[in-house]
C-alpha cells in the first residue's frame, strides 16, 4: 500500500493533467485503454466482513476456549488484532448505518432495530436510511470499483416496510440480502435433530423484492461467500478492484446449526453456528490467500456489528452485552489483514482507538478515493492503525443508547449516553444526571465508579456529551414504553 500510494505522489501535477488528457482523447475514440484499467487494479480491493451479535471474545484468537475458529484465526496469525475498536452502537441497524456513512447513525434517526412501520415511528426512527447519505459503496463505485452486498442489510426493507430503497441504490452493483432487505435474498429452512421436513421462517420477506430463494439456515454464509466469489471473478475480468460486504448473520438468534452438529442449551447453539460461520468463511479467504494477485493488494476486515446476546456469544472481560452502552456492548474485536497492506503480522494493537465510523475516510484515503462534496464525516482517517505502527483518532467517541433500551437483560434504567476520551469513558442520563466515569487504562470491566473523584472530568466530559446529544435529532428514548405484552388467554371454565 506505501508503494502504491508514493507512486501516485511522486508523479507531478503536470504528469497527471498530461496522462488524463491523453486517457481522454483515446477513450473518446477507441472507449478506455487498458492501461485505465491497469492503473484502477493497482489501487486496493476491500472485504468487509461484519459478523452480527457476535461477543469480543468470540474468536478462539481473542481467547475463546469453548469453540475454535481457526480460519479467522489464520487471517489473525498474519494480519493484526485490536483490542480498542468500537462499533457506533450497541444494536445492528445503527452500527451498519454507521460503518457504512462514516457518520453516527443519530444523523439519519436509525438509533435501533428498524422494525415495523408503528413501532418505528412510536420510537422516533426513520423507515429505511435515506439513500442521500454518504455511502462508502458509492463513492467507491464512482471512482471505479466494482461493488457488491452480501449478506444482512437490515437498514431498509423489512417487516411491512416494503417500499424501501434496494439495496443497489445506495451504490452497489449487486446484492444478495437476507429477510431484512429489498432485493433478491435467501431466506432460511430451518432443521432439527428428528426433524422429517424442514420449516420456514420469516416467508413474509418473500415480497421485500424480487428472487428470493430457499436454503438451509446453517448454510446461508455459505450461499454469500458463493455470491461473492463469482462477483470477484467478474471484477478481474472487467480490471476493476472491487469492494464488498460480507455480512453473516448465523450467530443472531434463533440459532440453527447443521443437524450433525446441534448441541445442548443457547450457548451450545450459539458456539455450534459460530464454528461453522468460520468454516464457510474459510472459502473466501483461501480464494484470496492462496491467489498471489489478490493476497498482496486485499485489504480484509473482520468485526460485529454489536456486542452478544446474553447467554450467547462472550464479551469477555468487558461489562455488559447488546444493546447496553457499557463496553461489552460497543467494543468489537477488529482483525486487518492485507499482506501487501498490512505492514504488521501476527501483532495484537493494544492502544489505538477507533471505531466504524472512522473506517469510511479512512478507506477512501487507502484507495485514493474523493469522498463525497457535501459530505462531514464524523470519523476520522485513521490509515496507519491500519497500515502502519497504529494510531487513535483525536476526537471523543460519542454513543447514545436504542430508545427502546432504557431497561434490558435485567438491568433497570440503563446510561442514556457515553463518551469515551483518552483513557476516561463517561455515561450518565440524557440531562448529564447519574455520572458513571471509568479508567478504561485501569478498569476496562468497568467495575469502579470514579465520577465523585473526578468532578472536573466529569463536568467538562458531561458538557461535551450532552451537547453532542442535542445537536442530533431527536428520537423517543426519553419517552418511549413498550407496550404491555398481550397475556395469552385462559380457556373458559365449563
Amino acid at each position: 500500500m506505501k508503494r502504491f500510494r508514493l507512486r501516485f505522489q511522486q508523479r507531478s501535477i503536470s504528469q497527471l493533467l498530461w496522462h488524463c488528457c491523453l486517457l481522454s482523447l483515446i477513450s473518446t475514440v477507441f472507449g478506455p485503454p487498458a492501461s485505465a484499467f491497469a492503473a484502477d487494479q493497482q489501487r486496493p480491493n476491500i472485504v468487509l466482513v461484519f459478523i452480527d451479535d457476535m461477543g469480543w471474545e468470540d474468536f478462539s484468537c481473542f481467547g475463546n476456549h469453548d469453540a475454535q475458529t481457526p480460519h479467522i484465526d489464520g487471517m489473525a496469525r498474519e494480519g493484526v488484532r485490536f483490542e480498542q475498536f468500537y462499533v457506533n452502537s450497541p444494536i445492528c441497524s445503527p452500527s451498519r448505518t454507521a460503518i457504512s456513512t462514516g457518520q453516527y447513525p443519530q444523523r439519519w434517526r436509525i438509533g435501533s432495530f428498524l422494525s415495523n412501520r408503528d413501532h418505528n415511528e412510536r420510537r422516533g426512527m426513520a423507515q429505511w436510511l435515506d439513500p442521500k447519505a454518504p455511502m462508502l459503496a458509492r463513492s467507491l463505485q464512482q471512482s471505479g470499483y466494482a461493488t457488491g452486498h452480501f449478506g444482512k442489510w437490515h437498514m431498509g426493507g423489512q417487516r411491512n416496510v416494503d417500499e424501501a430503497p434496494y439495496i443497489t441504490e445506495y451504490g452497489f452493483d449487486e446484492s444478495l440480502t437476507n429477510f431484512e432487505g429489498m432485493g433478491p435474498k435467501l431466506l432460511p429452512l430451518t432443521m432439527k435433530p428428528g426433524d422429517e421436513e424442514p420449516g420456514r421462517i420469516w416467508a413474509d420477506a418473500e415480497r421485500l423484492g424480487e428472487g428470493y430463494r430457499w436454503m438451509q439456515r446453517s448454510k446461508i454464509t455459505g450461499g454469500f461467500v458463493d455470491a461473492a466469489i463469482p462477483f470477484i471473478q467478474k471484477a478481474r475480468e472487467a480490471n476493476k478492484p472491487f469492494y464488498i460486504n460480507l455480512w453473516p448473520d448465523d450467530v443472531h438468534a434463533p440459532f440453527w446449526p447443521p443437524v450433525d452438529q446441534w448441541a445442548d442449551g443457547k450457548r451450545g447453539l450459539y458456539l455450534s453456528v459460530l464454528e461453522e460461520m468460520d468454516r464457510q468463511l474459510g472459502k473466501l479467504f483461501e480464494l484470496i490467500g492462496n491467489d498471489a494477485n489478490l493476497r498482496e493488494n486485499t485489504l480484509v476486515l473482520i468485526c460485529s456489528d454489536n456486542g452478544p446476546e446474553q447467554g450467547a456469544g462472550s464479551a469477555g472481560p468487558f461489562r455488559g452485552f447488546k444493546t447496553h452502552l457499557y463496553e461489552g456492548g460497543i467494543r468489537s474485536s477488529l482483525i486487518a489483514w492485507g499482506p501487501g497492506i498490512v505492514s504488521r503480522a501476527g501483532e495484537v494493537d493494544r492502544a489505538s482507538v477507533f471505531s466504524a465510523i472512522d473506517l469510511v475516510p479512512t478507506l477512501l484515503e487507502l484507495t485514493d478515493t474523493e469522498k463525497p462534496e457535501d459530505a462531514s464525516f464524523d470519523g476520522e482517517s485513521i490509515v496507519p492503525a491500519i497500515t502502519g505502527d497504529g494510531t487513535s483518532r483525536t476526537s471523543p467517541l460519542f454513543f447514545r443508547r436504542p430508545p427502546d433500551r432504557d431497561a434490558y437483560y435485567g438491568m433497570d434504567d440503563l446510561p442514556d449516553l457515553a463518551m469515551r476520551k483518552g483513557n476516561w469513558k463517561l455515561l450518565c442520563e440524557y440531562d448529564g444526571s447519574s455520572p458513571e466515569l471509568y479508567d478504561l487504562d485501569s478498569d476496562r470491566g468497568e467495575t469502579q465508579n470514579l465520577a465523585s473523584e473526578h468532578p472536573g472530568t466529569v463536568a467538562e466530559m458531561t458538557k461535551d456529551l450532552v451537547a453532542w446529544h442535542l445537536a442530533m435529532p431527536k428520537d423517543n428514548g426519553a419517552t418511549y414504553r413498550e407496550k404491555p405484552k398481550k397475556k395469552a388467554r385462559k380457556p373458559a371454565k365449563n
